[in-house]
């Protein structure tokens, strides 16, 4: 092998090596992490038996949205809530819906939000010591802002059951975190996937 072709492999071994830095920092940056959904506080008065008149067919909660992204802000659309008789989501009680707005990296929102709730549904729901579960469901979308742009929006869908006693309060104290019903993929595909086309871009180019 000659002194030239030597230098040609080496220099096209540097030039390979480089774009693996370059993708391996631009995955780093273009990664994001969806924010933490919880529920703090759930009130159904139409279920608190210290009431003396407990038709009250309103439904109360709060939300708790963490953005742990370190440099990316989220916009939300309208955040839903929907609150049913179980996980098949038969029967619905009560839907909720809080505004769309922006958060700033690494911040932590509170969000209440209330809702009118079907007293039918939420009364048949079987009661195990004045105790009784309901499944709640968030549905939303959201962009992440990467410096000075958006990515696409992406869809998110968490939910968890929560059990109420007998004044139709939440019995956890802690904040009930609600967990993905499906495995998160979306935005790893997007971003290996340009980063496989930037590759493939420039060694043809090389």
């Amino acid at each position: 092998m000659s002194d030239s072709d030597g230098g040609c492999c080496r220099c096209c071994c540097s030039f390979i090596f480089t774009l693996g830095l370059t993708a391996l920092f631009m995955w780093l940056s273009l990664r994001t992490s969806n924010p933490k959904c919880s529920i703090e506080n759930f009130y159904l008065p139409s279920l608190d038996t210290t009431l003396k008149n407990p038709n009250d067919t309103t439904l109360n909660l709060t939300l708790t949205l963490e953005n742990t992204n370190k440099d990316k802000g989220i916009k939300y659309d309208a955040v839903k809530v929907a609150v049913s008789d179980s996980q098949n989501r038969n029967h619905v009680v009560a839907n909720v819906s809080v505004p769309g707005f922006y958060q700033g990296h690494k911040k932590k929102a509170k969000k209440n939000g209330t809702g009118t709730a079907n007293l039918t549904v939420a009364s048949q729901v079987t009661s195990n010591n004045g105790m009784r579960v309901f499944w709640v469901d968030l549905s939303t979308s959201v962009k992440f802002k990467i410096m000075f742009w958006y990515t696409k929006k992406h869809k998110i869908r968490v939910g968890a059951n929560v059990t109420v006693n007998a004044t139709g309060v939440k019995v956890e104290r802690k904040g009930i975190k609600l967990k993905s019903m499906a495995p998160r993929m979306g935005s790893f595909c997007v971003v290996m996937g340009s980063l496989l086309n930037f590759l493939v871009f420039s060694l043809l180019h090389f």
